[in-house]
């Protein structure tokens, strides 16, 4: 669904709807897939150094998201995966070691002796979850229209229907 609203869908809204309608891509970690909290972190470093970036960033790991399933990752460690996803940053113009900054735990405990202290995204990452909880989304793709989930709306939508729909939707 991202390359559809990307390459067809975006360009489509900023031309004939450009004050009617606003996408917000928010992030749904899939827990069970434990790679998917990574990646997801990585997009949240994105956002807060290169907001502007999010979205490049976002198309170049979905081009390269195999890289990213879990029997890709099995064999390295959390800080491994997060420098690779780093590098990937950097190849859309966000500086690589400020994303590693933002994502690398520490192998030594918190000032105050604490061992499950995350990353410098982890509170970020917790406010986007209890987001997505309260508005009722669980799974991806889930699309809101008017803060409604819209069920209509599938992960095969192509560009035509996608059009259609906002020509019905849209006034």
């Amino acid at each position: 669904m991202f390359s559809t609203l990307y390459t067809s869908v975006f360009p489509l809204v900023k031309q004939k709807y450009p004050s009617k309608v606003q996408f917000i891509l928010r992030q749904q970690i899939q827990p069970w897939h434990p790679s998917s909290t990574l990646v997801h972190e990585a997009a949240v470093a994105i956002l807060r150094l290169a907001p502007n970036k999010f979205y490049d960033f976002s198309a170049a790991l979905f081009e390269h998201q195999k890289e990213y399933l879990d029997v890709n990752v099995v064999h390295e460690s959390r800080n491994q995966t997060y420098k690779r996803l780093a590098k990937l940053a950097g190849t859309t113009g966000v500086e690589e070691d400020k994303i590693l900054d933002l994502l690398t735990v520490a192998d030594k405990p918190g000032d105050d002796g604490s061992l499950n202290i995350g990353n410098k995204v982890t509170d970020d990452v917790k406010l986007m979850v209890k987001a997505n909880r309260m508005t009722g989304v669980h799974v991806t793709p889930t699309v809101l229209f008017n803060g409604v989930v819209e069920s209509s709306i599938s992960s095969s939508f192509t560009p035509q229907q996608w059009e259609e729909w906002l020509e019905k939707n849209v006034v």
